[in-house]
């Protein structure tokens, strides 16, 4: 397995710190201020692309008022993240091909086997500049898109992640170990692996470090970042949450209620639990549940308080988060604090 990835992506600074494709939060401003910071930022295009080439020319525009010291003069030192059930593959290879991000994320088609035309169609229109990650949440999945794609990347998304993932998954502790294992038996062992899920301070990435990943994603410790494009009833309930385990759950309940109704069976949405989810009995949404959310969104801010009802997508770490701070000043607190506790782990170890 493939543990050292600066020789395609030279700006980064390790540990590699990757900013999660964020749908509508992780936009230009997030994703440049994550790669300046020596991370991997990632633009989330989500399922609509049809203004992809103006979020890129505005990443590119930022870059170059302030260039990004080691990046490569042939692509833009970003990636960028689509949700494949929804996304219109022409459309965004017509952007990818044209700004030449440093890498693609692909997540969520409805078979693993559609991504093989994604994946094609963006090698052939970037000659191969553009890196391929696929993000996957089971052995099974890590082990069929290696054999249908060959991506340069897998994302394993352990089951503490916020936003949208599998309903049945296991923890980042155990659902890493078993995937890189059963890729090396299988002949894949060349395939650079990342982990997901729950990471939000240095000790979770020093333990994904110990788990022989080759770089972490973090998503909700980057709602609290200055430069996340998201309302501030959000991000004052990411900050208030607490015991994350708890206080979130994974549900397709906020998507129905938003109308995101297009994900695969398995898929369901973590989100801090507020009073819609508390409202759907078993999952069921009724009219009044609706009718109360889409009186909440005319609320603004308010829609978010302790008793509100729109939707905090957050995983389980949440209840680490306690101040919001420009990105990179989080991606060097969390790299100091990752080095820092791998230096006194290994002193003790050494003593043993």
């Amino acid at each position: 397995m493939s543990m050292d990835m600066r020789e395609d992506y030279q700006w980064t600074e390790n540990p590699l710190i990757i900013g999660a494709p964020m749908r509508l939060i992780s936009l230009a401003l997030l994703a440049v201020a994550v790669s300046r910071g020596g991370g991997i930022g990632f633009l989330g295009a989500g399922t609509d692309v049809h203004d992809l080439e103006t979020h890129l020319q505005e990443a590119s525009r930022l870059i170059e008022q302030a260039p990004i010291p080691g990046r490569p003069p042939s692509v833009l030192p970003i990636g960028v993240g689509f949700i494949n059930w929804g996304a219109h593959l022409e459309t965004a290879v017509q952007a990818i091909g044209k700004f030449k991000p440093a890498a693609v994320w692909f997540f969520a088609p409805h078979e693993n086997e559609h991504l093989v035309q994604w994946t094609e169609a963006m090698r052939k229109a970037t000659d191969g500049m553009t890196k391929v990650w696929i993000q996957v949440g089971s052995v099974r999945d890590a082990l069929e898109v290696a054999e249908f794609c060959r991506p340069d990347v897998i994302v394993v998304q352990g089951s503490d992640a916020g936003g949208h993932g599998l309903e049945r998954s296991s923890g980042i502790i155990t659902l890493f170990p078993e995937t890189a294992d059963a890729l090396r038996d299988a002949g894949f062992e060349h395939i650079a692996l990342v982990a997901a899920g729950g990471i939000v301070d240095g000790r979770g990435v020093a333990a994904c470090l110990a788990l022989g990943t080759a770089g972490v994603v973090m998503g909700t410790r980057f709602l609290a970042s200055t430069e996340a494009s998201i309302a501030k009833g959000y991000q004052d309930a990411v900050l208030r949450t607490k015991d994350g385990g708890v206080s979130t759950a994974r549900s397709k309940v906020y998507d129905i209620l938003r109308g995101t109704t297009g994900w695969p069976e398995r898929i369901g949405g973590r989100g801090i639990i507020n009073q819609s989810f508390l409202d759907a009995k078993d999952g069921r949404v009724t009219e009044e549940n609706k009718k109360a959310h889409a009186e909440a969104l005319e609320q603004g801010d308010l829609g978010w308080a302790e008793d509100g009802r729109l939707t905090a997508y957050a995983g389980t770490g949440v209840g680490l988060i306690s101040s919001v701070k420009p990105a990179g000043d989080i991606l060097k607190e969390i790299r100091e604090q990752a080095q820092d506790f791998l230096s006194r782990s290994f002193s003790k170890i050494s003593k043993l």
